[in-house]
């Protein structure tokens, strides 16, 4: 939830006035109305001191009490319409997004993010690069027809070196985060809708999700163990490990990893990169996640996008990082760093990472707290997350830019240990072990 003390700066961000218009004028209503109740209790209170000094049988008692009486109406009717106007503030201020921080340039759209760095350079193949579609074809490593056979448009089976690859980095990039300190995590695939509100995903992107119907409705009592959702990211399921929580002084930072596999409907995104896995319905991703002071969340930003970082590094895979404009931020970030693997067979930067602060939007939503000293009163910690990284997409890269002339791909070295010491996959070959 944005933090009301950051309506201007929300205002950078294309298409929300409207929004904040209506949250104005929402609130100022409910300030007038506040006073007015306030003033109304006030003589309520006088009312009852004046009643106190009366004889119960004199003509003064009765019109102090029938004035007391009205009051009290009066009080009650007010207390409802203020009721309603917070509520209604409060859904607004959920349906804003976050405020950008002030080193997140302005933009009209993605062609506005700013280049921060390139690390490495791209490949020199020598040949006209493949796409990661028919490498993968052709390796027979990747089946878009039993995906779509099995449940449809945008899955994929893997098969072979395509199912070993994906383990091996997913077991590559958990043992990098974990030996860096952040503590592993397997979380549940399904998730409450509440948690989904905590993390921002809800109320306004539930297109984009996939929702779990039950064979017979619930009942009110058993409705929260019924409105499951597929999750969308592991950032969802971490994140909301301490909803409702407080941190007690001395237990920040706290920082998690997890593999979960994420699963999204891509209701906005008909036509797009239908082409292979760039875009999905169900795909996995190692996640990282931290929880920090505000002091501290803009230097924990930086060592997340390094920590991302290290993984592309490991791997040897060309990329770049750019900053989100405030036409490209997501709705619940206040700075994101995008890592942009190549794709020679695409010739373009694609993303592979996210890295984001979120400040205390998230916190505020799924109520998660930190003590800054013993006695403190509770104030929200910071939230932050990165892919790292997105499984299918860098098992994308890797084809693309390790591939050969002849249709094989070599493995990267980071990545042999975990898979028996094999240097390269052909069409030929066959999985071992």
């Amino acid at each position: 939830m944005l933090n009301p003390d950051r309506m201007a700066d929300v205002g950078r961000r294309p298409n929300v006035d409207n929004i904040v218009n209506a949250w104005r004028a929402h609130d100022a209503e409910r300030r007038r109305l506040q006073g007015e109740l306030d003033g109304l209790r006030a003589k309520r209170n006088a009312a009852n001191d004046l009643m106190s000094k009366l004889d119960k049988k004199s003509p003064e008692f009765a019109a102090a009490r029938d004035d007391l009486r009205a009051l009290s109406v009066g009080i009650k009717t007010s207390e409802l319409a203020h009721e309603a106007l917070q509520q209604e503030c409060e859904e607004l201020l959920l349906s804003l997004p976050n405020a950008p921080h002030a080193s997140v340039p302005d933009g009209r759209s993605g062609d506005d993010n700013r280049v921060e760095q390139v690390w490495g350079t791209a490949p020199a193949l020598g040949f006209v690069a493949r796409d990661h579609h028919d490498l993968g074809v052709g390796l027979g490593i990747l089946d878009f027809d039993a995906g779509a056979k099995l449940a449809g448009a945008r899955f994929t089976v893997l098969r072979g070196w395509g199912a070993k690859l994906t383990r091996a980095l997913i077991n590559y990039m958990i043992d990098l985060h974990t030996g860096a300190g952040y503590d592993e995590v397997w979380p549940p695939a399904l998730v409450r809708r509440s948690a989904l509100r905590g993390t921002g995903q809800l109320p306004k992107f539930e297109a984009d999700l996939f929702r779990l119907a039950p064979h017979t409705p619930p009942s009110a009592e058993q409705l929260p163990d019924h409105d499951l959702f597929l999750s969308p990211t592991a950032e969802v399921q971490v994140t909301n490990l301490h909803a409702d929580h407080i941190f007690e002084p001395g237990e920040l930072p706290r920082r998690y990893c997890a593999y979960a596999p994420c699963f999204r409907a891509e209701a906005g995104s008909a036509g797009k990169d239908t082409r292979g896995l760039i875009r999905q319905h169900q795909f996995d991703k190692v996640e990282l996640v931290k929880f920090v002071t505000p002091e501290t969340s803009y230097d924990e930003l930086e060592t997340l996008r390094a920590q991302a970082e290290a993984v592309l590094q490991g791997l040897g895979l060309h990329y770049r990082v750019v900053t989100l404009c405030t036409a490209d931020l997501s709705a619940t970030a206040a700075k994101t760093y995008d890592l942009e693997v190549w794709l020679p067979g695409q010739g373009a930067f694609r993303e592979i990472s996210s890295c984001s602060n979120f400040e205390d939007y998230q916190a505020r939503r799924a109520k998660i707290r930190y003590r800054p000293a013993a006695g403190d009163k509770p104030r929200p910690t910071h939230t932050l997350n990165g892919s790292g990284l997105a499984v299918g997409r860098t098992l994308v890269a890797i084809l693309e830019q390790y591939q050969a002339a002849d249709g094989s791909v070599v493995i990267p070295p980071a990545l042999r240990p975990y898979v028996g010491g094999v240097e390269r996959i052909s069409p030929a070959q066959k999985p071992t072990g």
